[in-house]
């Protein structure tokens, strides 16, 4: 078992009325079992996506300087319009 390190921290009150919460409900035997849990979360969730916060903010950039976007209700009117007419004529 990894050695265990005590750390205060600091939350807004709507986060710790959750954490009371869901240990008062019985999910989580202690609120610092529920943090625990949120932070292996949240670092699997990192690990997943793989990128830093200045990657994110470089692909955002390069997405931006790319040059304009489709308008997705536009697209999908247009692919719309191409199914129907393939479709046989209905009686």
């Amino acid at each position: 078992m990894a050695p265990v390190e005590k750390v205060t921290i600091s939350m807004t009150a709507d986060m710790a009325g959750y954490v009371r919460e869901v240990v008062g409900a019985g999910q989580y035997a202690s609120a610092g079992e529920a943090i625990h849990e949120a932070m292996l979360e949240w670092r699997e969730r990192r690990e997943l996506l793989g990128y830093s916060l200045e990657e994110l903010r470089t692909l955002v950039g390069e997405g931006i300087d790319s040059g304009p976007t489709l308008d997705a209700n536009e697209v999908f009117a247009d692919l719309r319009q191409k199914v129907r007419a393939r479709l046989p004529a209905r009686p």
